[in-house]
């Protein structure tokens, strides 16, 4: 793809044309009333069973149908938006459906972690969540009409290797060659599929084929598989089954047992669209399958710069131990943004500006970043946190006494109440709210200069003290007694710096870790031998750092902006920043 678009432009063009092209097809069905005569009899099941139904009350169904092979990330969340958000726009349901098709690498840990994530995001299947499937529980079925592709010689078992079976499918240059199983009766193909079934064959000793065109010019329709082998424990049928249907087989299937109406899919399924329409229109014309039936539809893909989501990288980052965990706070995983801070609605306000097009996206993660930033600066409360301390010792200050300041939670709400902080002769302030020699416009403390200190006092540097090393290691400063904010004497004060401050004597010491990317470019991998070679080693720094004693009642529930600093949120026993207040990645580069 030739030249990027602009990261803080590009949303707002994709939001203008938000899933326009689905929506129109959407709304075209809804004219002409293409399914508004469909059945339901109120769950998945064959013609004759919905037919025994009242009239559809949904005028849409859509589904999201995650295999539960890992956790989700930032681009099935997309998915996710785009048919739970489409069935609530248009009075329908959206199906939480599991493809649980291949017992070898699916747990129910995964499927447990599918639906809290996408629960946490908002969104519900039906009622009482009550339209929750799986492909498991169609097996029978899938099988079913297998024997009758098998019985309309529409289907052969093919007893090649994989290797010759690869070979014999041509290219994009040449047809496919027939198998030499091709022409098997139908008897004996009848025969090895039950024994298929019956676990009386070993892996990749056989597989069931459609047949179609070994000739046609889409590679998807030259003989594709339905059926393999597989003499593997299912984590919810058991040892029951010995033979799995492939995916591009069973999703077709399970999609029209569910009257699903619009499936939709991203941009790699396309070629498979014409496969996906011979599955179901085969089976329909026996009178199995309710039509009208589904229509699948294909957009493009969601790609976050800085990142890989590909399930196979995510899980090597996790197996050689580069991050924590799947719920790393790096990880563009949906538990990983949750641990991380970032509020539900700011990716569903991501995915809202992202929008839905044919055309793939590549989106830089400031996009998702200021998405987060503008939920959380209009929820989170506000608190002083400093980071890289130096001591300030206001030397007028009577000895021993301390006071409350009062500040409030939120500036611009004041229905969120107010906090009391504690106030002393001894603060920590931020290192870089001091200079020895202040450069031009420099307005914070620096000898003989006047700052206030946030909802406190008034205060005059005048003088600080150094190690043996050079480093500056106190303030010393004098403090107007009737300069206290909310006072009447603090308006006779007129100064240009405030800082932020905490008490020394109360302070909360904390550990505090400062995420960044996980990746040093936009494309890890691309201009690399890997895309490990790309990872940022510098993107989580552990600080030691002081913050109110409000925050030692923090739970991780909420996030709370650090003022000055950023959002963060209490992550066991420390603190970690969920992302700044501004973008400093554009001002790197």
């Amino acid at each position: 793809m030739s030249g990027k678009p602009n990261p803080k432009t590009a949303p707002a063009t994709e939001a203008a044309s938000h899933s326009n092209f689905i929506k129109q097809r959407i709304d075209a069905d809804l004219a002409k009333g293409t399914y508004a005569q469909r059945r339901w009899a109120g769950e998945p099941g064959l013609a004759a069973d919905q037919a025994k139904g009242d009239i559809d009350p949904a005028k849409i169904r859509t589904r999201f149908p995650p295999e539960p092979n890992g956790y989700l990330h930032i681009g099935h969340a997309k998915s996710i938006c785009l048919n739970f958000g489409l069935a609530e726009e248009y009075g329908g349901i959206c199906h939480m459906r599991f493809d649980d098709t291949n017992p070898e690498k699916e747990e129910q840990e995964f499927v447990d972690g599918i639906l809290e994530s996408v629960h946490w995001l908002g969104f519900h299947w039906g009622k009482d969540d009550k339209n929750l499937y799986f492909a498991s529980d169609y097996f029978q079925w899938m099988y079913d009409f297998a024997v009758k592709l098998i019985e309309n010689d529409l289907a052969y078992v093919d007893s090649q290797s994989a290797e010759l079976m690869a070979f014999n499918r041509g290219s994009f240059q040449e047809p496919g060659r027939d198998s030499p199983f091709r022409g098997r009766s139908i008897a004996e193909n009848l025969k090895l599929f039950e024994e298929m079934r019956d676990g009386k064959h070993a892996d990749g000793a056989h597989i069931l084929r459609a047949k179609i065109d070994m000739a046609s010019p889409n590679i998807n329709m030259r003989d594709p598989a339905l059926y393999r082998v597989k003499n593997a424990e299912h984590h919810r049928t058991g040892k029951k089954w010995h033979i799995y249907p492939m995916y591009s087989y069973a999703h077709p299937i399970e999609d029209a047992l569910e009257n699903i109406t619009h499936s939709l899919c991203t941009l790699e399924f396309e070629d498979q669209r014409i496969f996906y329409d011979w599955v179901i229109e085969k089976i329909a014309s026996f009178g199995l399958l309710q039509r009208p039936l589904p229509q699948q539809i294909e957009f493009a893909r969601l790609n976050l710069g800085y990142t890989v989501m590909s399930k196979r990288y995510l899980k090597q980052l996790v197996d050689e131990g580069h991050v924590e965990g799947w719920d790393d706070p790096r990880m563009p995983t949906i538990v990983g943004m949750r641990r991380r801070g970032y509020p539900p609605a700011a990716i569903r306000l991501f995915m809202e500006r992202a929008g839905v097009s044919k055309a793939h996206q590549w989106i830089d993660p400031s996009v998702l970043e200021d998405c987060v930033r503008e939920v959380l600066n209009e929820t989170a409360p506000r608190r002083f946190a400093v980071l890289d301390p130096l001591k300030l010792v206001i030397t007028n200050y009577p000895a021993g006494q301390s006071e409350e300041s009062t500040a409030p939670n939120h500036p611009q709400k004041p229905e969120l109440g107010t906090r009391t902080l504690p106030f002393s002769g001894e603060l920590w302030i931020e290192r870089e709210d001091f200079q020895e020699v202040a450069p031009p416009k420099y307005f914070r403390l620096f000898p003989g200069n006047t700052v206030r200190l946030k909802y406190g006092y008034v205060v005059k540097c005048t003088g600080f003290k150094k190690d043996d090393a050079g480093n500056v290691v106190e303030v010393q400063c004098e403090y107007m007694p009737d300069s206290k904010s909310g006072t009447p004497g603090a308006d006779a004060y007129k100064v240009k710096g405030v800082i932020h401050w905490v008490c020394a004597k109360s302070a909360l010491k904390s550990k505090v870790v400062m995420y960044d990317r996980l990746f040093k470019v936009e494309n890890p991998g691309k201009d690399s031998k890997s895309y490990l070679d790309d990872l940022n080693r510098d993107s989580a720094k552990t600080i030691e750092a002081y913050l109110e004693p409000s925050l030692g009642a923090a739970t991780g529930k909420e996030g709370f902006q650090f003022e000055r600093h950023g959002y963060f949120r209490h992550d066991q026993y420390k603190f970690i920043r969920t992302c700044t207040l501004r973008d400093s990645w554009g001002v790197r580069s």
